[in-house]
């Protein structure tokens, strides 16, 4: 029998850690729709200003939109924090979610290549941003029959990433923390046919890339991995609709294959898209653009 060690980290983690259980675990005894409003507006209302993620999505709207009013950014930051919190309860409330999602259809022009390759078995790379919410694409497309592994970055709060890994590892394909270990797993699932997700638009090393107008960080392992396995590599996103409940579900064409920068530069404009359509809806509290300072 083995014991996994337990997470480490400062006391204010632990401190945060506590906090957002409690509320996690309160808002889950509340029927599904009332919890995810709920928790959508914790975050913006309470978290989000106390914690500075509306601080930071403020400064990185005046980054990116330096012309945008403040009224207008504050809107945005507070609307990205609902989203977010939103999001967080979703993805612990995994079995109704998916329910919710049941009568949601797929669209876009990436679903015959996916047909095509999932018959011929070859290995699909679905690649998504921190928009919306990314597990929408995965668990509408597992509920369609298929199995979709993961590569997920194991967040900088020892003690929250502990439970909320769960609620990418407890249903559909295997999930792996991304490392070694973890990215030799998932290209493991990958070969011969398999099928996995991965998001690509956080701070990592790697070139700089221009997103959103500013050169950021951007690692290029998925199209990498996706030209060492001759893998389909296939843009999604899940797109919360007006009730705030309910997605729109893209699976867009695929990136052709080429220079990995070539492959993420064109990856960054499928979101920049996505984002000028719904700018609330990703997420501004990265710290995408870090060597413009702490603050970004």
């Amino acid at each position: 029998m083995t014991t996994e060690e337990p997470p480490t980290g400062t006391r204010a983690d632990w401190l945060a850690d506590r906090a957002l259980r409690g509320l996690i675990g309160t808002l889950m005894r509340l029927p599904y729709e009332t919890r995810v409003r709920m928790m959508g507006s914790a975050l913006r209302r309470a978290i989000g200003p106390l914690a500075g993620y509306r601080k930071r999505a403020e400064q990185n709207l005046a980054l990116v939109y330096p012309d945008m009013g403040v009224i207008k950014r504050r809107q945005i930051a507070e609307q990205c924090c609902d989203n977010f919190g939103r999001t967080v309860i979703e993805n612990y409330s995994w079995q109704e979610f998916g329910k919710k999602l049941r009568d949601t259809k797929p669209q876009g022009d990436g679903l015959d290549a996916l047909s095509d390759a999932v018959k011929s078995k070859r290995p699909v790379l679905f690649v998504t941003g921190h928009f919306g919410n990314h597990e929408a694409p995965r668990q509408v497309l597992t509920a369609m029959g298929h199995t979709i592994g993961g590569l997920y970055r194991p967040m900088q709060n020892a003690y929250f990433n502990d439970h909320y890994a769960k609620t990418m590892t407890s249903w559909g394909g295997p999930v792996f923390a991304q490392g070694r270990r973890g990215t030799m797993g998932f290209v493991r699932h990958l070969r011969g046919g398999g099928l996995g997700t991965l998001l690509f638009d956080v701070a990592a090393p790697g070139p700089s890339l221009p997103f959103l107008g500013h050169p950021a960080r951007t690692s290029v392992s998925a199209a990498e991995i996706a030209l060492k396995l001759d893998a389909v590599m296939i843009p999604y996103f899940g797109i919360r609709q007006p009730d705030g409940l309910s997605f729109q579900v893209e699976v867009e064409a695929p990136i052709a294959p080429d220079r990995p920068e070539s492959m993420l530069l064109a990856m960054n404009s499928r979101l920049e898209a996505q984002i000028a359509r719904n700018p609330a809806q990703w997420f501004w509290v990265h710290r995408r653009w870090k060597n413009r300072g702490r603050s970004a």
